[in-house]
């Protein structure tokens, strides 16, 4: 390790899964395959949100949107975390991980904010359909999809420039697979209780309140469907709102058992609960952004339609 003065610090070395060499080799092709279906899946969904004018609406609009975010997000460390599974030099120079903190809690924080915006689109469109076309204007929903991207982008701004500024010492070891925000500060020789403020305001503001937008307007959504009588109506309803529910509940789950379980002060074996956080951190990182895909094309009729024209007039043409 290379360093100028003591409290100058150039790389950081990413423990990962250290010693474990059969395992780095398994999750390497587990998650090579991962990012590859994360790709094509995701790219897919773009692709026909563009060329599918039945899809030019708000809700696959933000449907594009959050899929091109998931690209973004996990190319922001998937690469990097594959080539070190490789190497045997496991490092990131200090401006990558800055990069890397970065570009990681943006997306994150741009996501819960998006899964906000498309629970009120959803909201709108089923408890009041007949002004739908007014509220969700392409003049509402661009800008909307725009503020996320910049909410996202000025709280990890903020954040990350706090981070980069505190003193590291010799503790240079990241006990994770990349340049986490929480592993990194945790390696400050500094009182680090601002930025874990500044932390919680922020989780608060960009996290708790997408999640409280999205139990108010389901909550009013259920109401709705109920008031339906047949049930044929409740369940044509409620599927076109259950795709976007069962992503929410995948990705606000994983945060919150993540971010949120208890920490237990006496173990017995800290390694392994230390291996658990950083398994739950790969299923969030690569599961969420692979399963998006998944469910949108499995439980909806109109990108099911959407693939099978895309697909015939690809083949017709030929």
């Amino acid at each position: 390790m290379e360093w100028e003065n003591q409290t100058i610090l150039t790389e950081f070395f990413l423990k990962g899964l250290s010693g474990y060499p059969r395992l780095e080799l398994l999750f390497f092709v587990l998650i090579l395959i991962m990012y590859v279906v994360i790709l094509l899946g995701n790219g897919t969904l773009i692709l026909i949100s563009i060329l599918d004018s039945h899809l030019h609406t708000p809700m696959y609009f933000f449907l594009g949107n959050l899929s091109f975010l998931d690209i973004c997000y996990t190319t922001s460390s998937i690469p990097s975390t594959l080539v070190s599974f490789l190497s045997k030099r496991k490092t990131i120079s200090f401006s990558g991980c800055a990069v890397q903190m970065f570009l990681g809690l943006a997306m994150g924080t741009t996501e819960c904010v998006l899964l906000g915006m498309m629970a009120f689109d959803r909201y709108v469109a089923i408890c009041n359909p007949l002004r739908y076309p007014a509220i969700m204007s392409k003049d509402s929903y661009v800008p909307m999809a725009a503020a996320s991207w910049v909410i996202g982008a000025v709280n990890s701004a903020v954040q990350t420039v706090f981070v980069v500024q505190l003193p590291f010492c010799r503790n240079n070891v990241i006990n994770h697979f990349s340049c986490e925000i929480l592993a990194v500060m945790k390696l400050a020789c500094a009182d680090i209780s601002g930025n874990e403020f500044i932390m919680l305001v922020a989780t608060t503001l960009f996290i708790l309140t997408p999640l409280l937008l999205i139990i108010g307007s389901y909550t009013l959504i259920i109401f709705s469907i109920l008031k339906i009588p047949s049930s044929e109506g409740r369940s044509k309803v409620f599927s076109t709102c259950s795709a976007h529910l069962t992503v929410v509940i995948i990705f606000y789950g994983t945060i919150l058992f993540m971010y949120l379980k208890p920490k237990s002060k006496e173990s017995p074996n800290p390694d392994d609960l230390d291996a658990t956080d950083k398994l739950i951190s790969v299923f969030y990182g690569v599961m969420t952004p692979m399963m998006n895909p998944l469910v949108y094309s499995l439980r909806n009729k109109d990108v099911k339609e959407a693939v099978k024209h895309l697909l015939n007039r690809t083949f017709l043409s030929k």
